[in-house]
């Protein structure tokens, strides 16, 4: 997943709103979103190495994913980053103790950012400083670097979230930051060692490219009552929606799928 967006108890009837997009290779086989029986988690699945980018516990817990870009540190062997997500729900580990674990367990794996809530706190694991954090209220967005680098995308796309925030419980204006394909100016490209080619590709939010793009966005709402909603759109390698899936159920246990 290249895009996350988080709004966190920013706004006064909806203290989870998350938005993202994952970007990835088109020859990569995935299962959209649906209920993991071990972990139990609301997740797309990645079906060549069986991980997640981004889930959604029954109790509001979630985690999402983001590699950390530069082809210098790849380690061949490193365990797939995909594994992070369900190890991080599959026990209601306070996020400080969770940190603590990724301090260890983070140096096996090739670059990472993992932004996650234990329900009560949102925190995020930066695996190449190798430093974790508690984050207070706000509006945070993180791609392929650290937290909140001010990446072209990471800049318009938190501007985006802070103006969607005011037409809540509509969702169409949250989509639309996904789905905007606008490129950076070469002079405020990010050198992440890739070509330039590449980094203007991978300049907008939605990212249409060679065998490779942006493959599902997701919006996840949790209101003041403890109702979520999950919604998961899948595109083609044309940047056409190709697949829809939907869930809500209340974080205290009931759930339905619509």
């Amino acid at each position: 997943m290249c895009l996350i967006l988080v709004a966190w108890r920013a706004h006064p009837d909806y203290p989870l709103v998350l938005a993202a997009n994952r970007d990835e290779f088109q020859a990569r086989p995935a299962a959209p979103a649906h209920w993991w029986r071990e972990p139990r988690m609301l997740a797309g699945r990645d079906l060549t190495a069986a991980g997640a980018w981004l889930g959604l516990a029954e109790d509001g817990r979630f985690a999402a994913l983001t590699n950390y870009r530069d082809p210098t540190r790849q380690q061949r062997q490193a365990p797939t980053r995909g594994a992070l997500v369900p190890q991080t729900l599959a026990e209601a580990l306070p996020a400080q103790e969770r940190l603590r674990s990724l301090r260890v367990a983070g140096r096996a794996y090739n670059g990472f950012n993992l932004l996650f809530s234990d329900a009560h706190t949102l925190a995020v694991y930066e695996s190449v400083p190798a430093r974790g954090r508690l984050l207070p209220a706000g509006v945070y967005g993180l791609s392929n670097h650290l937290l909140d680098t001010p990446w072209p995308k990471v800049v318009s796309a938190k501007t985006g979230l802070a103006q969607a925030l005011t037409r809540l419980p509509d969702r169409d204006p949250l989509l639309q930051l996904l789905r905007d394909e606008s490129r950076a100016d070469d002079a405020r490209l990010p050198r992440t060692g890739l070509s330039l080619e590449w980094e203007r590709l991978l300049s907008s939010a939605f990212i249409r490219a060679p065998g490779y793009g942006t493959r599902c966005s997701t919006i996840v709402l949790i209101d003041r009552h403890g109702h979520a909603s999950f919604s998961e759109w899948t595109w083609d390698e044309a940047g056409a929606q190709s697949g829809r899936v939907d869930y809500e159920f209340d974080t205290h246990g009931v759930r339905q799928s619509v």
